[in-house]
């Protein structure tokens, strides 16, 4: 017996037109795989014109590198030495300004001594506050040697750089922000602040501003008649 066809015109058709549209897509992949090496190359090339460089470029390209690495290099060693030598200028900075406290604690010592009625009319006062003077003497001695000096301050103009006003009293003998009171004594560790002094300042009283005022104030008045 003969098989009967299954399949219908229709079918048919639509099949051939998938296999046609397969040999079209087939086709625009060749076409583009043929053209991908040549755009490829092109670009190739503009690079290697772009990358090709005389031997006089390249050497100076490699004389421009030398010095920037070497400038680089100078500038860390630098960097270094001065690191070094930070650490050992100051790297008892911080054990230096706590060792303050114990020269204020000595001062407050002698002072106290000195004004207990107690102790005035013991023998042996002077003896005690001539041995704490001693020990003063022999700490000011050590931070002398490590370069931390007190800041001179009276009668000088005030410096926010080296000196902390906590009040201000009326003098109209000398300059406004003239230092005329050590409150706590300043010290330096060579040429970096250790500790500011601090210090009172003097004003212009307030009387004279005021008189000042009123003459001027005259004079309009008299200028105005």
């Amino acid at each position: 017996m003969e098989k009967k066809e299954n399949s219908s015109p229709k079918i048919k058709k639509e099949n051939l037109e998938k296999k046609s549209e397969r040999d079209n897509s087939n086709l625009k992949l060749e076409q583009v795989e043929d053209r991908l090496p040549e755009q490829t190359e092109n670009k190739t090339e503009v690079l290697s014109k772009k990358n090709e460089l005389s031997p006089e470029d390249k050497i100076k390209d490699l004389e421009d590198k030398l010095i920037r690495t070497y400038a680089e290099m100078e500038n860390q060693r630098r960097r270094f030495e001065k690191e070094n030598q930070e650490a050992y200028e100051f790297g008892g900075f911080n054990f230096a300004r706590e060792s303050l406290s114990l020269l204020d604690n000595i001062d407050r010592a002698i002072i106290s001594f000195k004004n207990d009625e107690n102790l005035r009319n013991n023998k042996n006062l002077n003896k005690i506050i001539d041995s704490i003077e001693i020990i003063k003497q022999d700490l000011v001695s050590i931070f002398k040697k490590n370069g931390i000096t007190p800041i001179e301050c009276m009668n000088k103009k005030f410096d926010p750089n080296f000196h902390q006003a906590m009040l201000e009293l009326e003098d109209n003998t000398k300059d406004a922000g003239t230092v005329i009171q050590e409150i706590q004594k300043g010290f330096m560790m060579k040429d970096r602040l250790l500790r500011p002094t601090l210090v009172g300042v003097t004003k212009k009283r307030e009387e004279k501003v005021e008189n000042i005022k009123n003459d001027e104030k005259k004079e309009e008045k008299k200028w105005f008649f």
